[in-house]
């Protein structure tokens, strides 16, 4: 064997070498749906030692293979065919590309001489997918496969991590090669971890001198394992911590100095301790506009400081005073001995003073069902132990603010992208992922339309995943903007029709149950979650329940809407028509 350049006698075809590369890189689980440009690949799978999970549609496989990622730490893999079931991956790709999610997309291709001639489920995968993958290619070279393998595989964990796309042309995976491996022919710097750029002393200098600090703490320290590491310089510092949509687990919310979610409807107390800091130092967040929705003026009297493996994120959106450029877990390693153990107490409690101040508040009834009390009383049963997937709306905030997450890895939501349909499949991947762990979907009624043909392969595979529905039967989150912001033009945000949810579910073969009471709600939650199985509970919910705090787009936190404000400003409204 010639290792420089991986040329044997053996031959093999192109989608043998396909499976005995995933083969050699750990792969023991892929998600699919099959047609005529993939099959050669296929009936390879069907030899190898490879669990195939067949979806019912390829935004789900992409969903799936993102759940398995986020729950496992490992790339999620994804085998399409050409065509349809390859631009059926685009969402997908996006919200991975968007979230930092590794995910690896297999996708057949017409044969090579039919490219560019719109041969039958031909599509420029390559062109098109181009914008959002960390890395694509499309191989007409059967000779040079390893070396793109490689590459891809180098590129999806690497860094920061993303999604991946290799488009396989039917001959390509038909056709024998002699080049069997391949070393990685990019520069090191787009897939090692960077050494750290920056001065460690002066940023931990800046953070000793600071008397109000704060840590803004994003889904980057959970892509980085950074989960322990964050906390010891949180509790070394005495640093109370607030955490991104994203960064939700990477410490833990029941901590002390833990803050819960900044931003458009984060906790008052974070977002206060945002307007309070007088430093604020990133770790793995990106200033995104949902928590700093001025840019301008967020956290205006801090100094700011930021941490993050991707260079492209500094100075963005939000311009900092300090960069430290490097592996999140890497920088505050390297930091902790500057590090002054300081008493910052009088910080923490002010800012515990805020929770107690303005705590997240909502209405209670005796008549209807509270979307708060349900997933209060869901946390309180599962003692928080559940992985939770979420799909967006204001399901997915009311689940952010009331289901504390202590763990990384345990919290799967679209963050980036918010694509509706994420959450079932993503929970399906988690739970194939964790099979000895409970995993909860929280999803709204119209997200759950949206993926809702996966409930096959829940009972096909007899996954015993967890389905909350909380149904207003409206899209809520729109209906909110509408009301507050749009002097109650609901156009377009009720759903006229509903199927009945209990008899859809109960089609595919799963348990289920509809509560609309709130004496029903813990009797609801023992049903969902008795036994080991798939089951399924719809709670009725009032169509005009919203998520506060809020704070609008392109405004600051000190522009946040509480739940005491909203009747005074429907009241003002109201005078003025």
């Amino acid at each position: 064997m010639l290792a420089c350049t991986g040329v044997t006698d053996m031959k093999k075809t192109g989608a043998k070498l396909m499976v005995d590369l995933l083969q050699a890189h750990g792969v023991d689980l892929c998600f699919g749906y099959p047609g005529g440009a993939i099959l050669p690949f296929y009936d390879e799978l069907f030899h190898s030692n490879i669990r195939h999970i067949l979806v019912r549609h390829e935004q789900g496989a992409i969903h799936m293979a993102e759940g398995y990622a986020r729950a496992s730490g490992r790339p999620g893999i994804v085998i399409v065919t050409s065509g349809p079931g390859a631009t059926n991956t685009i969402t997908g790709l996006c919200d991975a590309k968007l979230d930092s999610i590794p995910v690896f997309v297999i996708s057949g291709q017409v044969a090579t001489a039919a490219i560019g001639t719109d041969a039958f489920q031909e599509a420029d995968m390559f062109g098109i997918s181009i914008p959002v993958t960390k890395y694509n290619a499309l191989v007409k070279n059967v000779d040079d496969l390893a070396r793109v393998f490689e590459e891809a595989w180098a590129l999806c964990i690497g860094g920061r991590p993303g999604p991946v796309l290799i488009d396989f042309p039917k001959d390509v995976q038909q056709n024998q090669t002699q080049v069997l491996h391949s070393e990685v022919d990019m520069r090191p710097a787009l897939y090692k971890k960077p050494a750290i750029t920056g001065d460690v002393e002066a940023f931990a200098a800046a953070l000793n001198k600071a008397q109000r600090p704060l840590l803004y703490v994003g889904g980057g320290a959970i892509n980085a394992g950074a989960a322990r590491d964050v906390r010891t310089l949180a509790e070394k510092s005495m640093s109370p911590v607030t955490m991104t949509l994203m960064g939700l687990g990477a410490f833990p919310g029941s901590h002390l100095l833990a803050l819960g979610m900044p931003g458009m409807h984060g906790t008052p107390w974070a977002n206060k301790a945002i307007l309070e800091c007088d430093y604020i130092l990133s770790l793995g967040a990106r200033f995104d506009d949902r928590v700093a929705g001025n840019a301008g003026d967020f956290a205006k009297g801090a100094v700011r400081a930021h941490v993050d493996i991707d260079a492209a994120e500094f100075n963005k959106r939000v311009k900092v005073d300090h960069i430290l450029h490097g592996d999140l877990k890497d920088v505050i390693q390297a930091m902790l001995p500057y590090v002054d153990n300081i008493d910052r107490s009088s910080w923490v409690n002010h800012l515990d003073g805020y929770k107690h101040q303005y705590p997240l508040q909502y209405e209670e009834s005796e008549d209807i069902i509270k979307p708060q009390r349900v997933l209060k009383t869901l946390y309180e049963i599962t003692k928080g132990r559940a992985i939770v997937s979420t799909d967006v709306g204001q399901h997915q905030m009311w689940a952010a603010q009331y289901y504390t997450q202590d763990e990384p890895n345990r919290w799967l939501t679209s963050g980036g992208l918010g694509t509706m349909g994420y959450g079932l499949p993503a929970a399906i991947g988690a739970k194939l992922a964790k099979p000895d762990d409970l995993v909860v979907c929280i999803t709204g009624d119209g997200s759950f339309q949206m993926c809702i043909q996966e409930l096959a392969t829940i009972r096909q595979y007899n996954l015993g995943v967890k389905i909350l529905l909380l149904n207003n039967s409206f899209l809520g989150m729109v209906r909110q903007w509408q009301e507050l912001f749009y002097e109650e033009r609901y156009s377009e945000s009720e759903w006229q029709y509903n199927p009945d949810f209990v008899k859809l579910v109960e089609a595919y073969g799963i348990p289920a149950m509809k509560i609309t009471h709130p004496n029903e709600i813990g009797a609801g939650i023992e049903f969902l979650l008795h036994d080991n199985g798939p089951s399924f509970l719809e709670a009725v919910i009032p169509s005009d329940e919203k998520v506060f705090p809020m704070i609008a787009g392109g405004k600051d936190q000190k522009d946040m809407i509480q739940f005491s404000d909203v009747q005074k400003i429907l009241a003002e409204r109201a005078l003025k028509k």
